[in-house]
């Protein structure tokens, strides 16, 4: 009713905290929406992170589901949002003019609830079918690859000379590992020891030629392999063989980059981790 001056009279001050506070709360709950939608958005690499320092490998190249659903969290936080400002500007205007609204039903918080109730049933579903990687898609385990004898369709026969490759040395076995030791130095790579089997061999009283072994590793190249394929740890770190068969040709040898990744089931982007150490042994060879 106007007051004595004609005007529509405002509507009370507590009208105007209570819609303030409705809003707030919308603010806190679109908030909420897109803080958790980014968080599921984020569980598919989190499940990928445990796969493979679980399992080795992971065979997902995306982040899955988890995806979508964050998206479609964040939309709706992002649409709870701008409705409830667009409706509490609504009300603040009635109120400025004095128009009384009629009771407004809650279809924003009645559709905001039964998405979510919508979106958490298609994730207990999809957190309930999953199944990891290695339980459905694996085409063999590491042991049934390294049994002796083992064999099956999908096998590839073992290389003729068991996954070594053997360069020939221009220089005594001293001087190779000489050569191969400043490599490390040089390249920042850590050696960890020089295995001196003749001259073990010697203290025991036996006879053998020339025979060294070099273990070397760099734990940023290492660490990495490790995380996806753990099974690589047998054959890290590194190893280079420096050998004169007796007769005085002198050889060095490794296991052969291109094995180690079939062996292990390496993806192809870390080969190069390892594939050092054929660069090495040619130039300690040269």
């Amino acid at each position: 009713m106007p007051n004595a001056t004609g005007a529509a009279p405002r509507g009370a001050l507590s009208d105007y905290l209570a819609a303030e506070r409705t809003q707030l709360a919308w603010i806190r709950t679109g908030l909420a929406l897109m803080g958790f939608g980014f968080v599921v958005a984020r569980f598919g690499l989190f499940i990928r992170e445990l796969q493979v320092v679980e399992h080795g490998p992971a065979v997902w190249g995306s982040n899955g589901l988890s995806l979508w659903f964050g998206v479609a969290l964040i939309a709706a936080g992002v649409i709870a949002t701008l409705v409830s400002g667009w409706q509490h500007a609504r009300l603040v205007g009635d109120l400025d003019r004095g128009v009384t609204s009629p009771a407004r039903s809650s279809r924003l918080a009645a559709g905001v609830a039964v998405f979510l109730a919508l979106v958490g049933i298609a994730m207990a579903i999809y957190l309930v079918s999953f199944r990891s990687p290695t339980n459905t898609d694996s085409p063999r385990s590491p042991e049934t690859s390294m049994a002796p004898g083992a064999s099956s369709p999908a096998a590839s026969p073992a290389p003729a000379n068991h996954g070594i490759s053997t360069v020939p040395s221009h220089h005594s076995v001293d001087e190779t590992v000489a050569r191969l030791t400043g490599l490390l130095q040089e390249k920042g790579v850590k050696l960890f020891a020089v295995v001196d089997h003749s001259g073990e061999a010697a203290k025991a009283g036996l006879a053998m030629p020339p025979t060294k072994l070099l273990i070397f590793g760099n734990p940023k190249a290492g660490t990495p392999l490790m995380l996806a394929a753990p099974s690589i740890a047998i054959d890290l770190p590194l190893k280079v063989l420096v050998a004169d068969d007796g007769a005085g040709h002198v050889s060095v040898s490794y296991n052969s980059p291109a094995y180690l990744q079939q062996r292990h089931n390496l993806p192809a982007d870390l080969l190069q981790n390892i594939a050092v150490v054929q660069v090495l042994a040619a130039k300690a060879a040269e």
